[in-house]
């Protein structure tokens, strides 16, 4: 792919392009006006990047809902590179050189050359949202490059295309206080994702999609967190404070004292206001140096978050669409606390979550200090030496992490759907990936580069990452192929197994039920790339998380 569609940002977006310049390039003429984008030569696909789908969250609209574009325009105008990311704090914002604006909610568009524009035919489309903590990332980033995946469904004959978009994170898009609900300002990150959606649905089939079939697409905290108006879902997310003792965790009202006390806007009259007046940068600065809540669930402001997301499942609140989820193996070493080392640190530990003393005897015993029960498998074992400061009970905190937070709301979250009648495919991911230690094994977002066939690795060779295919033999990369074959056959077929990969033609993904229920487990190193799995590993430790969690 050119570079420029890569990774470059511009602020040319709004600009109009006079003709004849602009009559070979390819051009969309959405509700509000009409965008060129760029040829991608090597892919032979048509890119528009950073369009905005909102009036810009600035001046008097900080802080407050994301707001639909207001204008219209004649003419043409410049959709050839990606806006700046919104504002964050962390390694996903870093490795693009930390070009962040409040000017952010953008969506980019590729599709297959000149796609809708000879046939009436409308493709199908997905729609990616990244992850990241809610705290961090964007839609330029490489690592999420549509360009694989839509010339991978071109390649197999189910064309499709593909979309991302930015939206509004940390304080930016989830800041929350008593001044904030009566606003009617919470969840504003996610408000600027169903506003995406809403913007898909409204204008995609001016770029040649179908707005009756998109998949929300999404890995982490890009899960898909309102109701929206699209055909189908993917993500996950439970609630998992035991909420038993106090934790002395900071509360957002004492979060949002302090950014008022910080701003000098303690003694104005409408602190959220004085909030908004705030200069970019000095707030930024503000934020990116003030200790703060976690920014990883939702916050139930009463408004666009009803309930406890477990809550809202088990009482049918959800769209009923067909679902693809999974997880990784060993999510739990991306989550779990480093340095464990004795019974009293490990009752802290729980404790710190939110356990009392009863609970905390019960975990103990569903998660007994016996490495051979652990995670990962690919580290047998206690660390010692080098690794001794992942602690002599790693295994087990890994285990304990990885089952409350990701494993088990994954099988409560599938069965909720399987029990409403919804066709739901489970898998579960178990590569080790170059860059990636045994002690790790295969944690938190290592299957995003399979999914996305981003077998180049590009964005991995950075500070922070490497190329998880390289020095990989050949069945990593047919790994890749099949998984991004199968999510192309979920969007398009709405049923992972019209992949066709050469040679796994007869490699069947399931549908999950309640009786019986299997997940697909991906692994490049057995021979058919992937095995079906008996969805009953930890059986007691899942039953005890729904029951002092979830119900």
């Amino acid at each position: 792919m050119a570079k420029s569609s890569l990774i470059a940002v511009s602020l040319l977006a709004g600009l109009a392009c006079a003709r004849p310049a602009c009559d070979s390039k390819p051009v969309a003429t959405v509700q509000n006006g009409s965008y060129y984008g760029v040829l991608n030569p090597t892919y032979n696909q048509d890119n528009f990047l950073g369009i905005p789908y909102a009036q810009p969250p600035v001046g008097d609209l900080r802080f407050r809902a994301p707001q639909p574009l207001n204008e219209s325009w004649s003419g043409l105008r410049n959709a050839t590179e990606y806006s700046p990311q919104c504002f964050g704090y962390g390694s996903d914002t870093w490795v693009l050189g930390n070009y962040v604006s409040e000017d952010c909610l953008t969506i980019n568009v590729v599709r297959p050359n000149g796609a809708g524009q000879n046939s009436s035919t409308k493709l199908p489309v997905a729609l990616w949202i990244h992850g990241g903590g809610l705290t961090n990332g964007g839609s330029s980033d490489p690592r999420y490059n549509l360009s694989r995946i839509v010339d991978q469904s071109v390649q197999i004959g189910r064309p499709m295309i593909a979309a991302s978009m930015n939206y509004r994170l940390h304080a930016w898009g989830f800041l929350f206080s008593d001044e904030i609900k009566a606003a009617g300002a919470g969840n504003l990150g996610f408000r600027d994702q169903r506003l995406a959606i809403q913007w898909v649905r409204d204008n995609i089939a001016a770029f040649g999609g179908d707005p009756a079939q998109v998949t929300i697409w999404g890995e982490s905290a890009g899960h898909a967190a309102s109701r929206p108006s699209s055909s189908r879902l993917s993500g996950t997310g439970y609630e998992t404070d035991f909420g038993e003792v106090d934790t002395g965790a900071m509360t957002w009202q004492e979060y949002y004292n302090t950014l008022v006390s910080k701003t000098n806007c303690g003694n104005a009259t409408d602190t959220l206001q004085c909030l908004r007046d705030v200069p970019t940068w000095d707030l930024s600065n503000i934020l990116n140096s003030t200790t703060s809540p976690a920014f990883t669930s939702p916050t139930i402001d009463g408004d666009f978050i009803q309930g406890p997301r477990w809550q809202l499942v088990r009482d049918g609140k959800f769209v009923h669409v067909p679902l693809i989820i999974g997880t990784n193996f060993d999510e739990g070493t991306n989550f779990g606390s480093k340095g464990i080392n004795t019974t009293a640190q490990w009752e802290a530990y729980l404790r710190s979550g939110g356990a009392g003393n009863e609970t905390i005897a019960e975990l103990s015993a569903l998660y007994p200090d016996d490495p051979a029960l652990g995670i990962p498998a690919t580290f047998e074992g206690r660390p010692e030496g080098a690794l001794a400061s992942y602690g002599a009970m790693w295994k087990r905190v890994a285990a304990f992490a990885g089952d409350r937070g990701y494993q088990a709301p994954r099988r409560v979250w599938a069965q909720a759907w399987a029990a409403a009648g919804l066709p739901t495919y489970t898998y579960g991911f178990n590569v080790l990936s170059t860059g990636i230690a045994p002690v790790v094994g295969s944690t938190h977002f290592q299957e995003v580069a399979y999914v996305f066939d981003n077998t180049q690795g590009l964005g991995y060779d950075t500070a922070v990452a490497v190329n998880p295919f390289g020095g990989k033999p050949e069945p990593y990369f047919r790994l890749a192929d099949l998984m991004s074959r199968m999510w192309v056959s979920f969007v398009t077929t709405l049923d992972p197994n019209h992949h066709g990969a050469e040679g796994l033609e007869d490699v069947a993904w399931p549908a999950y039920r309640l009786a019986g229920a299997q997940n697909i487990a991906f692994d490049a190193n057995v021979t058919t790339l992937a095995y079906l799995q008996e969805d009953n590993y930890r059986k007691e430790q899942f039953e005890y998380f729904q029951k002092k969690l979830w119900t």
